[in-house]
C-alpha cells in the first residue's frame, strides 16, 4: 500500500502577511506524513524590482524574466522567501529542507519557447528527479519549494510555482497516494470572485469547459484548473482548490473545490 503525500502550493496574499503566514505554517506542520510545500512571491519580487528601478512586465499574468528580474526573482524566492518558510517551520518543530529546481537537478527546464512572446529567462519543466524527492521525504524531512529551476546548461530559469507544484505532484504519484492541494486567499473556485458563498464544490472536464464557454470563471483561475485536470489525469489522487487558512479542512477533503478528471 502507497504511503500518502500531501503537495501544497501557496500562494497569494498568504505570502504577503506575516500573521497570515504563521497561521497557514502552523496548519502544515501538524500535517503528519509526508508533505512538500511549493511557494511563489510574486508582490515581494515586484516590490524589489520597483525599489531597485528594474521595470517589470506581464503578459498573458505570466512575468517577463529578463536577466536583472532573474537575478530579483532569484534572490528573493529561492532566498529571502525559502529560508523564512524553512526557519519558520523548523521553529514549529517540523524538520524542513529548502530547495529550489536548481539543487542537485531536482527540476530541469528549458527556456520558454514562444512564437510571438519572448518570455526571457521563463523555464517549462522537462523532468523532475525523484530521487531527490524521495530520499528527502524518507529521511523525515518536509521539502519547501521555491520556484527558480535551471537548464542542462547550467542557467537558472524563473518557473510557475503551480506548475512545479503540478508536476512534482505527477512524478510522485507512482511511489505516494498523492493528494495535491491549491492554497491561497479564495474559498476555492468561485463563480463571483467577491462573493466566497458562490463556490463550486467540485468540478470535472466537462464543469470546466461549460464554466469556462459560459464566461464564468475568471482568468487568474483557469491556468489553476488546467494544472489540476492535468494532474488527477496523470495519476494525482485529488487536487483540492481552497483558503489556505482553513489548510486542515482542505487536507481533511471538507472545504474548497475538488477537482477530478
Amino acid at each position: 500500500m502507497k504511503q500518502s503525500l500531501h503537495i501544497i502550493k501557496v500562494g497569494g496574499n498568504i505570502l504577503d502577511d506575516e500573521s497570515k503566514l504563521n497561521l497557514f505554517l502552523e496548519a502544515f506542520a501538524a500535517i503528519k506524513g509526508n508533505k512538500i510545500l511549493v511557494h511563489g512571491g510574486g508582490k515581494l519580487a515586484t516590490l524589489m524590482a520597483e525599489k531597485l528601478n528594474i521595470p517589470q512586465k506581464m503578459v498573458e499574468g505570466r512575468r517577463i524574466t529578463d536577466a536583472e528580474t532573474l537575478k530579483i526573482a532569484t534572490m528573493v524566492y529561492a532566498g529571502y522567501i525559502n529560508k523564512t518558510i524553512v526557519a519558520k517551520l523548523n521553529a514549529l518543530d517540523n524538520p524542513a529542507i529548502g530547495i529550489s529546481g536548481a539543487d542537485a537537478g531536482s527540476i530541469m527546464a528549458h527556456k520558454r519557447i514562444h512564437e510571438e512572446i519572448d518570455f526571457g529567462f521563463v523555464g517549462d519543466i522537462d523532468f523532475v528527479n525523484t530521487n531527490i524527492f524521495q530520499t528527502m521525504l524518507e529521511n523525515q524531512l518536509s521539502i519547501v519549494v521555491a520556484p527558480i529551476t535551471q537548464d542542462k546548461k547550467g542557467q537558472l530559469l524563473n518557473t510557475n510555482a503551480d506548475t512545479i507544484a503540478q508536476e512534482i505532484a505527477k512524478s510522485l504519484s507512482n511511489i505516494f497516494e498523492t493528494t495535491l492541494i491549491y492554497a491561497f486567499e479564495k474559498k476555492g473556485v468561485l463563480l463571483d470572485i467577491d462573493d466566497d458563498k458562490i463556490l463550486v464544490p467540485a468540478i470535472t472536464n466537462e464543469i470546466f469547459k461549460q464554466l469556462k464557454s459560459e464566461g464564468k470563471i475568471f482568468a487568474g483561475m483557469i491556468p489553476k484548473i488546467e494544472n489540476a485536470l492535468e494532474a488527477t489525469g496523470a495519476g494525482v489522487k485529488t487536487v483540492i482548490i481552497g483558503d489556505a487558512l482553513d489548510l486542515v479542512s482542505l487536507v481533511g477533503g471538507n472545504s474548497g473545490t475538488s477537482i477530478s478528471s
